[in-house]
């Protein structure tokens, strides 16, 4: 069993957990990711890495309630447990010959940019951070964001807090004054992290994205995480979760991850569990 050692709620959708776990937290790098299960009863959940602490031993989760497994999560307290917290999973994220580095975030997305800009930070790199936000009431980690980075941009849809517009916009006015970006770092929805990759294109610039496909086992034995990439079948649990954005069919992965969302949200109001139902009835 997992024990939480602290919980923040975020703003009214977003969670954040640290998780005792000590055996995760001596590996874990910025990038990879872990799954969770509540009990024995949940489904195996796959979440990014926001934060890990080697000398305390814990692994920091940051997540919005969107679906059963997230909303029962976020009901635990301090000192509860859940029972499974595996990982870390997946390839941690290259920064080799890194030198000037944006970094994108969007909506919850910037749980996973922080940890990205934080090891660019400690290397000595030069780290641009701009986040996007639909409006003032949903901002996260706007103090540790800043702690991290060179220059931070806030940009929100509604121009309720900082500048309006969006990161795209906020990129592109960068890059045309002249920053010279080894590499784009986006993580978001995955149009967001299209349209940045979009953006980039035409200039040329290194571009990574960190992926979220529907995933089950995360060790690339089902396949339910495959994207297209290049023109090749990627598994996102082992081959990613980072890919090169420029390759990545965006259009197909938007679509095969919207598969459930009618089932999901079915779920949500009235689950049951057709293994235990069925065992009732046989013992009836």
């Amino acid at each position: 069993m997992f024990r939480i050692v602290d919980k923040r709620e975020l703003n009214s959708a977003v969670t954040l957990l640290e998780i005792e776990a000590p055996f995760v937290a001596k590996k874990a790098q910025a990038g990879q990711f872990i799954i969770f299960r509540v009990d024995e009863y949940s489904e195996r959940v796959p979440l990014t890495i926001a934060d890990y602490n080697r000398e305390k031993g814990t692994v920091t989760i940051i997540f919005q309630k969107v679906g059963f497994s997230t909303n029962l999560l976020a009901a635990k307290e301090i000192g509860n447990t859940i029972l499974d917290f595996v990982g870390p999973l997946g390839t941690a994220t290259e920064y080799e010959g890194m030198k000037k580095v944006a970094v994108v975030g969007g909506g919850v997305g910037c749980a996973i940019a922080y940890p990205q800009a934080k090891a660019l930070h400690a290397m000595g790199v030069e780290v641009d951070v701009i986040v996007g936000f639909r409006n003032k009431d949903i901002v996260i980690l706007e103090d540790e964001m800043k702690a991290v980075s060179t220059n931070y941009y806030l940009m929100t849809d509604d121009g309720s807090k900082a500048e309006k517009g969006f990161v795209t916009d906020k990129l592109k006015a960068l890059i045309e004054a002249g920053n010279q970006y080894d590499t784009v770092i986006a993580i978001g929805p995955i149009p967001m992290m299209k349209f940045v990759s979009l953006t980039t294109k035409p200039y040329g610039i290194h571009t990574i994205v960190s992926l979220n496909p529907i995933m089950i086992d995360g060790t690339g034995m089902c396949g339910g995480c495959r994207v297209t990439v290049g023109g090749e079948i990627k598994f996102a649990c082992v081959d990613g979760p980072d890919f090169d954005g420029h390759l990545v069919d965006f259009d197909e992965l938007m679509n095969r991850n919207s598969i459930y969302k009618q089932r999901e949200g079915e779920i949500s109001q009235d689950h049951v569990c057709r293994m235990d139902k069925l065992a009732k009835e046989v013992i009836q």
